[in-house]
């Protein structure tokens, strides 16, 4: 069992875990639990673009390219041009909508698991308390 003290390495550790969870549910799709976060955001948004896109995941703009590139190699974003040319926008795909989809029960019996090793008072307290921290 960790003894330390410090916030970060316990908020670290956590996390390593639960993306492991979802990882795992979301294997057979060929997505990893960040990937699918970023096409739920492009689902949930209206063709924002790349600098909208990163604020709203809380990411580097240069984190969020490295990301779009290996999910536009694999057909499941496209970028197109924004407002003016310095602009470009996401776009979410037919083949991403499908995956998205196609992934969610996955998503969503993982989801249901965490949140019934918490239980929901807990899980609701969790989020509560990292929504203060970030």
């Amino acid at each position: 069992m960790l003894t330390s003290e410090c916030i970060c390495t316990h908020l670290r550790r956590a996390a390593r875990g639960v993306s492991r969870h979802y990882d795992e549910a979301l294997a057979g799709f060929g997505v990893n639990v960040a990937q699918f976060s970023l096409l739920r955001h492009l689902q949930r948004l209206d063709r924002p673009s790349i600098t909208t896109l990163a604020e709203a995941m809380g990411l580097e703009r240069s984190t969020l390219g490295r990301n779009l590139r290996v999910l536009e190699a694999e057909g499941l974003v496209a970028l197109a041009g924004g407002d003016d040319q310095r602009n470009r926008v996401v776009l979410l795909t037919d083949a991403g909508v499908q995956l998205l989809q196609a992934a969610h029960p996955a998503w969503e019996k993982a989801q249901v698991e965490l949140v019934a090793r918490l239980g929901e008072g807990q899980r609701d307290e969790l989020v509560r308390l990292l929504d203060q921290l970030a």
